[in-house]
């Protein structure tokens, strides 16, 4: 177990491989702890410094009282990577890590040699939809919300199977308020403009059944960033490096290949 305070906050984080090695930094999804990389890593090419971190209020990090900002969560990320001396890594963000990254590529430019969004976009939902997610959690809790959030992550197929059990119990586990911090932090998010601003290679990632960010908006964000690719994984639900980890880490691999990051 890894623990640095940075920022102010306490933060659990996980760092694999060369420390000379290409840096690659993964920020994982709203609800979910670093675990949620484990079957993706085996995919990468060797020889990289894997870094997964628990943002503030997720998994074993610290979860701090007041309010929280896609900004702030950021600059989390940025100050846990100069203390880890990174320099120049590419930034994995899923679904809330994506507005992460695309937060971190405007505000610490420096840090990034490349950003990769999974399953987000500048915009995720409107925020009315958030506040009656926190007041139902408010209500009956995260396992109040846990089923019908299964359904927005994964594929019917993957649900079948049993699969997605794990992964319910994960997020039931968060840390509620946590969990309500960051759901005030995307909806406040607009990063469009600042995302069309941005000056480094980008590849964006949806599944085509993603229920929480469909491939539409995916790619909208992907059209607003100069030069952005965007890549579409057939049957993936949102959490791609859970149900598809090979079909997601070869996208991954193909855009660290294109921009010379191994």
């Amino acid at each position: 177990m890894m623990h640095a305070i940075v920022n102010g906050v306490g933060l659990h984080h996980a760092d694999q491989g060369p420390k000379d090695g290409p840096a690659l930094v993964f920020a994982n999804s709203l609800g979910t702890d670093l675990r949620v990389w484990d079957a993706l890593l085996p995919h990468l090419p060797a020889g990289l410094r894997l870094v997964r971190y628990d943002k503030r209020g997720h998994g074993l990090s610290e979860e701090t009282a007041g309010p929280c900002d896609i900004a702030l969560l950021a600059d989390d990320a940025a100050a846990l990577m100069r203390h880890l001396g990174l320099g120049r890594a590419v930034f994995v963000g899923l679904s809330i890590g994506g507005l992460i990254g695309q937060s971190l590529a405007a505000r610490h430019p420096d840090l990034l040699a490349g950003l990769v969004i999974s399953n987000s976009a500048a915009k995720i939902g409107e925020a009315q939809m958030w506040r009656d997610r926190i007041a139902a959690i408010r209500a009956d809790g995260l396992s109040g919300i846990a089923p019908a959030t299964m359904e927005r992550w994964f594929s019917p197929a993957f649900r079948a199977r049993g699969e997605a059990a794990p992964w319910q119990r994960m997020l039931e586990r968060q840390p509620r308020e946590g969990y309500i911090a960051c759901c005030e932090a995307i909806a406040a998010a607009d990063l469009r403009a600042d995302s069309a601003g941005l000056d480094l290679p980008v590849q964006l990632i949806a599944g085509s059944l993603d229920g929480a960010t469909p491939p539409a908006i995916v790619r909208a964000t992907a059209a607003l960033i100069p030069g952005a690719r965007f890549d579409e994984i057939e049957g993936a639900g949102h959490i791609p490096c859970v149900e598809t980890p090979q079909a997601h880490a070869a996208i991954i691999t193909r855009f660290l290949k294109e921009i010379g990051h191994v």
